[in-house]
């Protein structure tokens, strides 16, 4: 009977290619992660960006439906999902023809930073419901 062969070289990694790899990890990972926050927070930006944009359309259109763009408010708080946008709207002379422009602004904060959006529209210079959507008045 025969006593079983010794194999003289093992298959392992050495210490050197294991430390190696733990440094390219080391600077991998972070870099990685660091990339992971910047895209987090440019779709967490979006998204509140687009609610604001429907809030600011929400606002424009009751305030023309309603006739109170001249008259009515001119700010105030709306919600959309479980965050609140301040609004505010403001009337100008358009410098041709009898228009005016009503620009509504919306305002929201993101990890402390303060960010707002801004529509527009032109209206007749009476600025009434009925003449801005083609009524008669």
């Amino acid at each position: 009977m025969r006593a079983p062969e010794r194999r003289s070289a093992r298959r392992a990694f050495t210490l050197v290619e294991v430390l190696a790899s733990l440094m390219l990890i080391a600077l991998v990972v972070p870099v990685a992660m660091e990339a992971m926050a910047v895209a987090s927070r440019a779709g967490e930006l979006g998204r509140r960006k687009a609610a604001a944009m429907r809030v600011g359309e929400r606002v424009l259109g009751e305030l023309l439906a309603e006739g109170q763009l001249a008259t009515g408010a001119t700010s105030g708080v709306a919600q959309e999902g479980p965050f609140e946008y301040p609004w505010s709207v403001r009337l100008e002379n358009w410098p041709e023809d009898a228009l005016q422009q009503a620009t509504v602004t919306v305002t929201f904060s993101i990890r402390g930073a303060a960010q707002e959006i801004a529509l527009a529209t032109l209206l007749p210079a009476t600025g009434t419901a009925e003449n801005a959507v083609g009524g008669q008045g």
